[in-house]
C-alpha cells in the first residue's frame, strides 16, 4: 500500500514537474491591425526572456496560470495569462503613437520589407479613421479626401461607382443601352483578394458593401508586373478583421437627412489561429431629388484558419440585392438654375439600377520552406442585374469564375544582399448575356411608368484573360533597393448576336449583311516595370520608377445595338508612366508626408462619341474610339502632422493633415472620325492640345482629427474641386466648389464588456451647389449634382464583448 502511494505521488509530481517545464507557444499580434508583432520583448517565470519573430511568436516555459508580459517600440505593454499550455497564448498590444510610413504595410509588392517606406512607388493606404471620417457608407468622401489623384463618383446614392486614377478612367464607356451602368474601367479592384473586376476589364461596385469595408490600398499608374490589365492602377479593399482574442456581437445604427437609414447586425470571433466575420447590413435613402431613392441589402461572411506555421486558409462570402432608382442627368441650364427635376424620359421609363450578386473564394497559403510559399485563390461571382435609362431597358447575367496564384520567394545572397520575389498567375473567364429592349407606354395606366416593349438585342458574349507576372527585388547595402518586373497578359473575346432580323441577312449581296458571331483576341501585352529605392536613416526614402499597362476593348464596345453595326477596329490602349518620389517622417515621427511627380502617357486612348438625338435634347447612341494620345504630367503632395499623441492628460491625439493635387493633362495627335448631329455625313474632330476632359487641374484637402482620453471626438474636413472640363473640345467647362464636412462622437467602453459609439455629423455645411459625378463628352445631360443644402446624420453602434 505505502509503495502504491509512493509511486502515485512520483507520478504527480513528475507531472506537475514536466507540465513547469514544457515549451508552449505565444503569439503578439496588434490589437487594431491585427498584424503579428515581430521584435516584442517577452518575458515569463524567474526573469526569463525571449523574443517574438517575424510571425510574432515566441515559445515558453508552460506554469498553468502564470502571467507573461510583453513590451515593443510604439506599444503599450501587454500579458497574458496562461490557462492551457496546448493553446497558443495571444497577447494583444494597443498602440501608442499614429502609424507612420515605417510601421504602416502594404501587400502589393515583391519586397519582404512591407513598410510604406521601402515602397518604390506611390501608394495610398486608408484604415478605419480616414473610411469613417463622414458616415462611412459609400467610400467616395474617403477617396476624395484622402487620396490625392485620385477620385471617385458615383451615378446614384450607392451605384455607378467609378475610379479616376491620374487622369484614366474618364470619357470611355460602352454603347448606350447595352452597357448602361456606366462601369469602371482601367483600374483591377479587388476585395478581401477576390477579384471585383470582371474578366473584361469591367468594375461594378453597386453591389459592394462599403459600410463594412476597413481598409483600402491604391497603388496609382499602370501595374501590368503584378495585376495583368491594370492601366489606370489597382485598388484593394478589406473588410474589417475581428478583434485578435475577442468574441464581440454588435447593432449598428444609424439614420440621416433624405430618408438615410443604416442597420447592421455584426459577429466577430478572433481566436489565435482564426478569425470569422459575420455581418448583415441593410441601408436604405429615399433621395434628395424625386426619383433617386436606393434600397440595399447585403451579407458577408469571411473566415481565416491558420492551420499550422506552414499552412493559412481564408474565405469569403457576399450576397447583395441592390436597388437604386435613376432621375438621369442634368442639363447645364437646368444645373445651373437649381432644376432637379432630372430628365422626364429617365423619370418615365422608371429608370434605376437592380444589380443581385453572390460573390465567394477561397485561398490557401502554404510555406514550403521559410523562403519559399504558394498563395491559390479561386473564385466565382454570379450577378443579376435589370437596368433601365432614356435610352431603353438592359437585362444582364454575368457569371465570372477564376484563379490567382502566386510563388513568393526570398534568399540572402551573402551578407549584404537579399533577393525576393513574386511570380504568378490571374485568370479568369466570364460568360454573359446581354438583352436589350424598347420601352413603350402603358396602355392600361399611360400617365404611369413606361414598360418593357419589344427586343431590339440580344448578345452572348464569353470574355477570356490570362496573366502572368513576376517581379522581384534585390537589396543592396546603404539600404538601396532595385525592384524589376514584367507582367505578359492575353484577353480574347467572342461576341454571339442572337437577335436575328430577316433582313440582316439578305439574298442580295449588294445589301449589308449583319455578322452573328464575331472574335477578337490580344495576346502578348508585355508590361515591364524598374523601380529603384534609398532609404536614408529609417526615415526618409527617395524612389524612381517606370512601369507600362494595357487596357483591351471589351465587348459592349463592338457592337452598337441602335445601328446594329459592328466596331471592330479597336486597339487596346497603352500606359507608359514615369515617377520620382519621396516620402518618409520628421521632426520625431511627428510629421510624415509624400511626394510624387509623374509622367503617365496613354497612347490609343478610347473615348466616347455621342451622337444627340434629332431634337438634340439628350444623347440617342454612343461608341467607341481610339482618340491619340493622352499626355498626363502632375504632382501629388500629402502630409500630415501629430501634434499630441498621449494616452495620459484630457487631449489623446490630435492630427491635422493636408494633401494637393495639381494635374496637367493634355491631349496630344487626339483625332477621330464621327458621324454628325444629322447622322449625314463624316466629320473629323480634333481635340489635340486641349485640356483632358474630366479631371480639375488642382484638388485640395486639409482637415483635423482630435480625441481625448474619456472618449470625446471630432474630426472636420475642407475640400476643393478646380474648375474642370467635361467634354474634350473644352466647349463647356464646370464650376469650381468647396465642401465642408464635420463629426463629433463619443466612445466608451462599459464594465469592460459593452462598448458603444455615439456620433452626429453634417455634410456640405456651406450650402453649397456641387455634382457627384460630372459625365464626360456627353451633352447636354452632363451633370449628376449632390445635396446643395446642409445634410446630417448620426447613429450609435454597440458590441458586447465576451
Amino acid at each position: 500500500m505505502k509503495k502504491s502511494i509512493l509511486v502515485g505521488l512520483g507520478i504527480g509530481i513528475s507531472s506537475i514537474s514536466f507540465s513547469q517545464n514544457r515549451q508552449a507557444q505565444g503569439k503578439v499580434v496588434d490589437e487594431v491591425e491585427g498584424r503579428p508583432i515581430a521584435g516584442a520583448t517577452v518575458e515569463y517565470g524567474q526573469n526569463k526572456k525571449s523574443v517574438t519573430d517575424e510571425n510574432g511568436r515566441f515559445f515558453f516555459d508552460c506554469q498553468i496560470a502564470q502571467v507573461v508580459k510583453v513590451a515593443a517600440t510604439d506599444y503599450v505593454n501587454g500579458s497574458g495569462t496562461v490557462k492551457n499550455c496546448d493553446d497558443i497564448l495571444l497577447i494583444t498590444m494597443k498602440p501608442t503613437v499614429m502609424k507612420n510610413l515605417n510601421e504602416v504595410e502594404i501587400t502589393a509588392t515583391s519586397n519582404t520589407q512591407k513598410e510604406m517606406l521601402y515602397q518604390p512607388s506611390s501608394i495610398a493606404k486608408l484604415g478605419v479613421t480616414e473610411i469613417k471620417r463622414g458616415n462611412g457608407l459609400f467610400m467616395d468622401d474617403a477617396i476624395n479626401t484622402n487620396i490625392p489623384g485620385v477620385t471617385m463618383q458615383r451615378r446614384t446614392v450607392s451605384a455607378g461607382q467609378t475610379f479616376n486614377i491620374r487622369g484614366y478612367g474618364n470619357g470611355a464607356r460602352g454603347t448606350n443601352g447595352v452597357n448602361s451602368n456606366f462601369d469602371s474601367q482601367g483600374s483591377k479592384v479587388y476585395l478581401n483578394g477576390i477579384p471585383i473586376t470582371d474578366a473584361e476589364g469591367i468594375t461594378l461596385m453597386d453591389d459592394i458593401d462599403f459600410g463594412s469595408i476597413g481598409g483600402v490600398e491604391v497603388l496609382k499608374g499602370p501595374s501590368g508586373s503584378l495585376y495583368g490589365l491594370a492601366i489606370a492602377g489597382v485598388v484593394n479593399l478589406k473588410t474589417v478583421k475581428p478583434q485578435a482574442g475577442k468574441i464581440s456581437i454588435g447593432q449598428d445604427a444609424m439614420f440621416g437627412s433624405y430618408g438615410l437609414q443604416r442597420y447592421t447586425t455584426t459577429l466577430q470571433i478572433g481566436t489565435a489561429r482564426s478569425s470569422l466575420l459575420v455581418n448583415y447590413g441593410k441601408q436604405k435613402y429615399d433621395g434628395f431629388m424625386q426619383h433617386t431613392a436606393s434600397t440595399k441589402d447585403f451579407v458577408n461572411v469571411f473566415g481565416t484558419y491558420e492551420a499550422n506555421e506552414k499552412q493559412s486558409m481564408n474565405v469569403y462570402f457576399g450576397y447583395s440585392n441592390s436597388y437604386d432608382e435613376r432621375n438621369g442627368e442634368l442639363t447645364a441650364g437646368q444645373y445651373d438654375t437649381l432644376d432637379y427635376s432630372g430628365n422626364p424620359a429617365y423619370v418615365k421609363n422608371n429608370a434605376h439600377s437592380n444589380v443581385i450578386s453572390a460573390r465567394a473564394g477561397f485561398g490557401h497559403t502554404y510555406k514550403f520552406t521559410k523562403n519559399f510559399s504558394n498563395t491559390t485563390s479561386v473564385f466565382a461571382t454570379g450577378i443579376s442585374s435589370n437596368v433601365s435609362s432614356a435610352g431603353g431597358w438592359t437585362d444582364k447575367l454575368p457569371v465570372n469564375y477564376g484563379i490567382r496564384s502566386t510563388f513568393d520567394y526570398n534568399r540572402k545572397l551573402g551578407d549584404k544582399f537579399n533577393l525576393s520575389g513574386v511570380t504568378g498567375i490571374e485568370a479568369q473567364q466570364q460568360n454573359a448575356q446581354t438583352i436589350g429592349y424598347n420601352m413603350v407606354k402603358d396602355s392600361l395606366n399611360p400617365t404611369g411608368y413606361n414598360i418593357i416593349g419589344s427586343m431590339r438585342s440580344n448578345t452572348y458574349a464569353i470574355s477570356k484573360t490570362a496573366s502572368y507576372f513576376t517581379e522581384w527585388t534585390l537589396a543592396m547595402p546603404y539600404e538601396i533597393s532595385l525592384a524589376a518586373g514584367v507582367g505578359i497578359s492575353n484577353m480574347a473575346i467572342e461576341l454571339n448576336d442572337r437577335f436575328y432580323v430577316a433582313s440582316n441577312n439578305s439574298a442580295n449581296p449588294n445589301t449589308l449583311h449583319k455578322p452573328t458571331h464575331y472574335s477578337k483576341s490580344y495576346n502578348g501585352l508585355v508590361s515591364p516595370h524598374v523601380a529603384i529605392n534609398k532609404v536614408i536613416n529609417k526615415q526618409i526614402s527617395v524612389y524612381a520608377s517606370y512601369g507600362m499597362g494595357y487596357k483591351a476593348p471589351v465587348s459592349s464596345y463592338f457592337y452598337i445595338p441602335l445601328t446594329g453595326q459592328l466596331n471592330t477596329n479597336l486597339k487596346p490602349e497603352i500606359g507608359t508612366q514615369y515617377e520620382i518620389g519621396t516620402k518618409g517622417t520628421l521632426l520625431n515621427n511627428k510629421l510624415s508626408y509624400q511626394v510624387a511627380l509623374f509622367n503617365a502617357i496613354y497612347t490609343n486612348k478610347m473615348t466616347v462619341v455621342a451622337v444627340p438625338n434629332a431634337a438634340n435634347t439628350a444623347t440617342s447612341y454612343t461608341y467607341v474610339a481610339n482618340g491619340g494620345t493622352q499626355n498626363n504630367k502632375g504632382i501629388e503632395a500629402v502630409v500630415k502632422y501629430t501634434i499630441i499623441n498621449s494616452e495620459t492628460g484630457f487631449v489623446k491625439s490630435l492630427t491635422p493633415f493636408v494633401n494637393v493635387a495639381y494635374s496637367n493633362f493634355k491631349y496630344e495627335d487626339f483625332k477621330y472620325q464621327q458621324l454628325n448631329s444629322a447622322k449625314t455625313d463624316v466629320v473629323e474632330v480634333d481635340y489635340s492640345g486641349k485640356v483632358v476632359a474630366g479631371v480639375p487641374p488642382i484638388t485640395f484637402n486639409a482637415g483635423v482629427d482630435f480625441a481625448t482620453n474619456f472618449g470625446l471626438y471630432a474630426n472636420a474636413t475642407y475640400s476643393y474641386r478646380d474648375k474642370v472640363y467635361y467634354t474634350s473640345d473644352n466647349l463647356n467647362q464646370a464650376d469650381a466648389f468647396s465642401l465642408v464636412n464635420a463629426k463629433i462622437g463619443y466612445s466608451k467602453t462599459f464594465f469592460k464588456h459593452l462598448s458603444l459609439d455615439a456620433y452626429f455629423g453634417a455634410n456640405n455645411i456651406t450650402g453649397t451647389q456641387y455634382y457627384q459625378m460630372l459625365f464626360v463628352n456627353q451633352v447636354p445631360d452632363a451633370y449628376l449634382p449632390g445635396p446643395n443644402k446642409i445634410n446630417f446624420f448620426g447613429g450609435v453602434n454597440l458590441k458586447y464583448n465576451f
